[in-house]
């Protein structure tokens, strides 16, 4: 009689049919493996991994730039325009210290150019700097400034002809500061008290003629000029 082995299973019963019993007793072994494996390790616990958390940098100490921040411009000093047409804002903190003396104070005419063809308009300004060893106080307000336009002994031009809402403003000088008023455009044209309305003003010859700006404030006035050629 043969003996009923692993390989070679006998019995009253077809060998296929022990050979599936025994894939089928097989398969519920592994089943019952599998369960009893995930029992023990139970996945998604967190007592078993490490969590990740989302990494942040170190915050800068303190003093220090962030790397990603970009320095802001230096900001440009300006005296007030002398074309001024509004009053000014009030200061946080108004103007402190002795007034400037006359001697201390140099002021400089200021052009775009020194020749102008016949569509361009001079654009003019003027530097004030305290040369003085020690900071002071001074009225910068537009009522204060002016800057004429002459060729020889004749005045063809003055911002103070047809000024409107002049401003009065003390602006503190630091030693050796150098501060300028924003430009404002010649028109070419000969002003007065009576000719405010620009479209009623004549112009002045040109062709190649030589004016000079001069500039003041107050009791001031530049000690040189700035000429310009119109053409």
């Amino acid at each position: 009689m043969r003996m009923s082995t692993f390989k070679n299973p006998t019995g009253p019963q077809p060998p296929s049919v022990y050979w599936r019993r025994r894939a089928v007793l097989a398969l519920g072994l592994i089943a019952v493996i599998v369960i009893i494996v995930l029992i023990v390790v139970r996945p998604g616990s967190g007592s078993g991994e490490a969590a990740t958390a989302p990494t942040s940098s170190a915050p800068a100490a303190d003093g220090a730039a962030s790397p990603s921040a970009e320095p802001a411009p230096a900001s440009t000093e300006t005296a007030p325009a002398a074309d001024a047409t509004n009053e000014p804002a009030d200061d946080a903190a108004a103007a402190a210290g002795p007034t400037c003396a006359a001697g201390d104070i140099e002021l400089k005419p200021i052009l775009d150019k020194s020749s102008y063809a016949s569509t361009e308009l001079p654009q003019i300004a003027m530097s004030i700097t305290n040369t003085g060893g020690a900071d002071c106080v001074i009225d910068l307000g537009s009522n204060q400034q002016k800057l004429v336009v002459s060729s020889g002994e004749e005045q063809y031009w003055s911002s103070k002809d047809c000024q409107v809402n002049g401003t009065d403003q003390d602006v503190t000088l630091t030693a050796g500061q150098t501060l300028e008023t924003p430009a404002i455009a010649w028109d070419r044209t000969r002003s007065s008290t009576d000719t405010c309305d620009s479209e009623s003003r004549e112009p002045v010859p040109a062709g190649g003629a030589t004016y000079r700006l001069t500039v003041s404030v107050g009791d001031i006035t530049s000690t040189d000029t700035a000429p310009m050629i119109l053409n």
